[in-house]
């Protein structure tokens, strides 16, 4: 874990309210595994106070920023729903914002997992998109991986083409209807698992969803990581502000910034 000032090197909006934001940092982050998070404040002003944490959406490898070559960048996904995040869309490439990670505890891959889905719901893409280059990087064949992405509408759908890229098969819900099947994403992923059992289940998502996942793990008796999204005010275990009821129900709990963000679904209460 380190704190340093990264330099933007773009920030894309990839839909109505989202963006991709380059960051060059200067070290630290070639061992970040996929689910961890960085927190992000603006290196001038004090406005916002406290850090936003964000998961890293993907590393940079040889990147290139002003007089800095073959440098290691991240890069984090994040959607516009306040004062924070406005300000980070409107950063422009040259500037810099202060970063301290990678943090948290991510995602882990046994190697004997050969049928493994990937589900998603809105912006909890973020972090899967890391694991899948993560997977086929270090040798897990696309082709047994599935991935699910489950948006509101066809706005809300990110990062599809990023799995089918790498050769995974993608499967998109909306609520509407408006883009793939009609519903949620959880619905199209219990058809899945009561067929045949997967391996292993990676989700991330809006609580009700990692929730669902959750259950649908459980109750069949499927291996599953989750992605627990929270408020966070430190980000490394301080503060004790994300504290979740988690290994047994007798008032044990853990932190989601230090002890996850990622969990087995077995560990949660919900």
């Amino acid at each position: 874990m380190n704190q340093q000032s990264a330099k933007v090197i773009w920030n894309k909006r990839v839909g109505p309210s989202c963006h991709r934001l380059g960051l060059l940092t200067d070290t630290g982050y070639s061992g970040a595994t996929p689910g961890q998070f960085v927190t992000l404040k603006m290196d001038h002003g004090h406005d916002p106070l406290l850090r936003r944490p964000f998961s890293i959406h993907r590393l940079i490898p040889g990147v290139t920023g002003g007089d800095k070559t073959d440098g290691q960048g991240i890069e984090v996904l994040f959607k516009v729903v306040g004062r924070s995040t406005m300000t980070l869309s409107e950063l422009r490439e040259g500037e810099t914002v202060n970063v301290l990670g990678p943090l948290g505890q991510g995602f882990t891959i046994p190697e004997t997992h050969k049928d493994i889905l990937l589900v998603a719901g809105g912006i909890g893409v973020a972090p899967l998109v890391f694991l899948a280059e993560f997977m086929v990087k270090k040798g897990v064949d696309p082709s047994c991986c599935r991935a699910f992405v489950g948006g509101a509408t066809k706005d809300d759908l990110l990062c599809t083409d990023d799995f089918s890229s790498l050769g995974m098969e993608t499967n998109v819900t909306t609520d509407d209807g408006s883009a793939g099947r009609k519903g949620l994403v959880t619905d199209l992923v219990k058809d899945v698992v009561t067929g045949k059992k997967p391996d292993m289940m990676y989700a991330c998502g809006p609580h009700p969803m990692l929730k669902s996942v959750a259950g649908l793990a459980n109750e069949n008796g499927i291996n599953c990581q989750l992605s627990l999204e929270t408020v966070m005010v430190c980000g490394v275990g301080a503060c004790l502000g994300c504290a979740i009821n988690v290994e047994d129900k007798s008032g044990k709990y853990g932190h989601i910034c230090a002890d996850g963000p990622v969990f087995d679904s077995r560990s949660v209460f919900f």
